[in-house]
């Protein structure tokens, strides 16, 4: 064979080859464009003895269930490493991978499969509130020792800026030798109080291919959000730390002395399941103490054997991690609540006594004050006022008003006026509006206008401003921004608007949300790369920034379960999640019922709204009585829901036969249902709910408490006994609580207290009580 021929041949094989290799790429492209990713739930139990580990058995069956083949066997094992994700052991006991529909049916007939389900999306839940909350360095619960020290809280989020100042270890003691963490950044950023940093985008990655985002393989947060809740958790002390002057003074987290370890797990594309259960894995198997999570499904999405948080929440409970998690920012429908799995502690959100306010100075000399965060040390000089009913036009306003301020009331939407006047580009503007059409949100979010603005209300300054201008012919103003910071502002805490309202639709026998904390207007630590407003369309940076949501109400939560844990290191989940609960307020800053606004002319906000009430750090450290829940205990739940064997092994990676099934879980609160049958020939009947508890004196002994009910208008309610004496410390006595109602209720929640009183009137052990007909 000559040359020649030998390249023709050599060529007509590379064709070939070619045009195979197309074909196998075409394959392989198609394949993964119809699959996705599952996360896998197994029973460990079930691994041939041929495994040394779980990871190679999983390895093992997702290469012999691949569609995919290689005649090489290097091929084979790397394609079944690609498409395997995460294995999963302390959280839940299984893997995620990403499978065709046909390679998921052959995997669910391998021996130990037990369920599967498709990973999707969750989303995030989005200084002064220590004071506020009562925490100081002088007393209370920062009194040395203990401000959290040594106690490591785990949190998942968007990352976490290491060189804010925030994350200084100064004071700080060295690492505690339990801790088996890493730190992922590319040169080490740890120290003694950011002691760990891990970084979970895998399926981020299976379900957005090809994605570029800033430090995607990195803890680093280019968000934000991880920054401010770390920070609001256990932020070292910051002097001098503001918001552009606003909220200046010096910044804290909640456990100042507690460490801090960052799970990044949300980033601009999405957060994932698959990437949420490998965190908390991994964090239970670094030593974290507390758990904190500020992110989860939409409300109506998922049941709750489908739910990482609620699945892995369980395994990170029985190992005596207490898992705090927020509410959601759903707002003010009942049943919207997220994060309500027993065994978690789901937090709502409240406002804060602070507000920030700019003046408006008339030319003759008044001064009317408005709410605003503007960044600018913008200040006009006596320039001309200019009334319109409504500012709808952009032309006009382009045209005519330059270097004016103008004044636009809202005979039309607020916010389209503002977007017109912004688009307009007016030199400043106010707007005034009737209460009816204002609401908590459009505060915070017009506050931050990106060009010199006051919002006002009729009562509040807008009719003071409207008659000054009709009754002078030359009517000026100036603005001052970033001008004064008023504390003590009443009444507060409310519940915030955006917070999300129980019950639990997946778990409606357990009363939630637990508790309420700040979670409006928080300042604390942000990634300075992270956009915190904007400026006539400039992004504008900061190192600390405001923040709202349940997101922020929840590291305040698990700083002050830090504080708990020192304090007393053997208590489980439960006991410190009934220590928060059972001593929460009730009351405002002008000693009233703490309010929705949402509800006006209702006097106090239910617990469906706020649980049992403001967070009350100093008081939690002694509560007196604890509610105490084991494992076994919260088991008996999903029996009574009548989950299958099947989908409680899920969460409990074992068998269990039901044979004890109640709905009565030894809980601090306490919900009937009662149902709304309006037949006549039943209307009358009555309903009778029984609850049984048991709680465990943790304060001295010699001890003896007396219950108290308050509320609970139409509801016949009895204790049996009244009387609870206490000879010794850790010892349990138990109590039965009967509600006995009409079969209809004239109102959809009635609700009230129990509260056990001790002879000495130092504890107060209160619980809330809820009767509603809103069946789920």
């Amino acid at each position: 064979m000559s040359l020649t021929s030998k390249s023709s041949n050599m060529g007509i094989l590379e064709i070939i080859t070619s045009i195979l290799l197309l074909n196998v790429l075409f394959l392989i492209s198609f394949t993964l464009a119809n699959s996705n990713t599952y996360i896998i739930h197994m029973d460990s139990s079930a691994m041939p003895k041929a495994f040394s580990t779980h990871h190679s058995w999983y390895s093992s069956l997702l290469s012999s269930v691949s569609e995919t083949t290689s005649e090489t066997e290097d091929d084979s094992s790397s394609l079944a490493t690609c498409k395997h994700l995460y294995t999963y052991t302390n959280t839940i006991n299984g893997f995620s991978a990403i499978l065709t529909l046909s390679e998921l049916e052959s995997l669910k007939n391998s021996f130990g499969y037990i369920s599967h389900t498709r990973d999707a999306s969750l989303k995030l839940h989005t200084t002064h509130t220590s004071q506020f909350l009562g925490l100081t360095s002088v007393s209370g619960a920062w009194t040395a020792p203990n401000q959290g020290e040594d106690v490591i809280i785990g949190l998942l989020d968007t990352g976490i800026w290491p060189e804010s100042e925030s994350f200084s270890d100064e004071g700080m003691t060295k690492v505690p030798q339990r801790w088996k963490g890493i730190c992922q950044f590319n040169s080490f950023l740890c120290n003694n109080k950011l002691i760990g940093a891990r970084f979970y985008n895998k399926g981020l990655i299976a379900d957005n291919p090809g994605v570029k985002i800033p430090f995607l393989n990195s803890p680093r947060d280019s968000n934000g959000h991880g920054t401010h809740t770390s920070s609001t958790a256990a932020g070292n002390y910051v002097k001098n730390a503001s918001y552009f002057g606003y909220a200046l003074g010096t910044a804290k987290g909640m456990a100042p002395r507690a460490r801090i370890a960052m799970y990044k797990v949300s980033y601009k594309y999405g957060t994932y399941a698959s990437d949420v259960i490998a965190a908390m894995d991994q964090a239970i198997a670094d030593g974290v103490d507390i758990l904190s999570v500020s992110l989860g499904y939409d409300a109506d999405e998922r049941l709750l054997e489908e739910d990482p948080i609620a699945i892995a929440g369980f395994r990170a409970m029985e190992k005596g991690v207490p898992v705090v998690a927020s509410a959601g920012n759903d707002g003010t429908i009942y049943y919207r609540l997220l994060n309500g799995a027993p065994w978690l502690l789901t937090v709502a959100a409240g406002t804060l006594d602070r507000q920030f306010y700019g003046v408006l100075t008339l030319g003759d000399g008044v001064e009317i004050n408005f709410q605003t965060l503007y960044p600018g040390k913008y200040s006009l000089n006596q320039m001309p006022l200019v009334y319109n009913e409504k500012c709808d036009n952009e032309t006009e306003l382009r045209k005519l008003m330059k270097n004016k301020i103008i004044v636009c009331k809202d005979n039309f939407s607020l916010s389209d006026q503002y977007k017109i006047a912004e688009s307009a580009k007016v030199s400043a503007a106010v707007f005034i509006f009737n209460d009816s059409s204002w609401s908590e949100f459009s505060t915070r979010y017009y506050s931050r206008s990106s060009f010199p603005a006051a919002f006002l209300s009729i009562q509040d300054g807008g009719d003071t401003l409207i008659n000054y201008i009709k009754k002078n012919s030359d009517p000026r103003g100036s603005f001052q921004f970033q001008k004064t910071t008023k504390l003590g502002t009443k009444p507060a805490p409310h519940v915030a608007d955006y917070s999300s309202r129980g019950p639990y639709l997946r778990c409606p026998s357990i009363l939630k949300p637990d508790i309420m904390a700040p979670g409006t207007q928080v300042l604390a630590s942000w990634s300075p790369i992270g956009e915190v407003t904007t400026i006539r369309s400039r992004s504008v940076y900061s190192n600390f920034n405001f923040n709202s949501g349940t997101s922020m109400a929840t590291p305040h939560v698990a700083g002050v379960a830090a504080l708990i844990k020192k304090a007393h290191p053997d208590w489980s989940p439960a006991a410190i999640r009934s220590a928060i609960m059972t001593t929460a307020s009730v009351l405002d800053n002008t000693n009233s019922p703490i309010k929705d606004p949402s509800m006006p002319g209702i006097p106090a906000a239910s617990p469906l709204d706020m649980g049992t009430g403001h967070i009350s750090p100093i008081k939690a450290l002694d509560p007196g009585l604890v509610y105490d829940a084991t494992t076994q205990d919260y088991i008996k739940v999903p029996c009574a829901m009548n989950y299958t064997s099947r989908q409680i092994r899920i969460f409990t990676n074992s068998s269990y036969s039901c044979k004890s099934r109640s709905l009565d879980l030894n809980y601090p609160s306490f919900i009937a249902f009662f149902p709304d049958d309006q037949n006549n020939s039943t209307s009358n009947q009555t309903v009778v709910h029984v609850f049984q508890r048991t709680v465990t004196n943790v304060a001295k002994g010699g001890m003896a408490y007396t219950a108290k009910v308050t509320g609970m208008d139409g509801i016949k309610v009895k204790v049996e006994p009244q009387k609870l004496i206490f000879k010794q410390i850790y010892e349990k006595q138990s109590y039965k609580l009967s509600l006995e109602g009409p079969k209809s209720l004239k109102k959809d929640i009635i609700f009230g207290y129990l509260s056990w009183v001790d002879d000495g009137g130092k504890y107060l052990v209160r619980s809330p009580i809820v009767a509603t007909n809103m069946m789920p």
